[in-house]
Parts: C-alpha cells; structure tokens; sequence
C-alpha cells in the first residue's frame, strides 16, 4: 500500500469517525481536538496515522468503521504501517 493510497483510506476513516456522534467526542475529549483543529489537520498523514492509533484502540470502533467503508478489518493496520510512524516494531 502506497503512503497516497493510505491517507485516502485514513481521510475516508477520520469522515466516519466526524460523523459518529458517539464516539468524535471520545475522540476529541481524549486528543484535544477541536472542530478547527479536525478541519486544519484532516490532511496531515502524522494527525491521519494517530486518529487511526485511537480507533484501533478498540476492536468495536475498527469493526464498525471498516464496515462503513465496505474495507476488511485487517486493512486498517496495513493503512496505520503505511503511514509516518507505522512501521513493526520488533521486540527481540
């Protein structure tokens, strides 16, 4: 996956998660976030790969955005790797 292909899967992520009303709060209350601050940084790949750090946070929040944009589960963490800071780490 291409770091491109990953900022449009991570922006398409950040949409549901703006339109979730229970949970952008969490999301905002947790981070900081404001709305200015969403709109400022929706294209920064830094501010895409954390917003997908919290919602990888919990299996649910990963199941019901995946299956708001038709994705398989497991894509969310290929999308997180291709993006700053994604890559595996190895504890050996």
């Amino acid at each position: 996956m291409t770091p491109d292909q990953a900022e449009g899967i991570a922006l398409k992520m950040l949409g549901w998660l703006v339109g979730n009303e229970e949970l952008l709060p969490i999301f905002m209350g947790a981070t900081g976030a404001d709305q200015d601050t969403l709109r400022e940084n929706a294209g920064d790949p830094q501010f895409l790969a954390a917003m997908l750090d919290f919602l990888m946070m919990d299996d649910q929040w990963v199941m019901q955005a995946c299956d708001a944009q038709g994705l398989p589960y497991v894509q969310v963490a290929s999308v997180r790797q291709a993006l700053p800071g994604g890559a595996d780490f190895h504890w050996t």
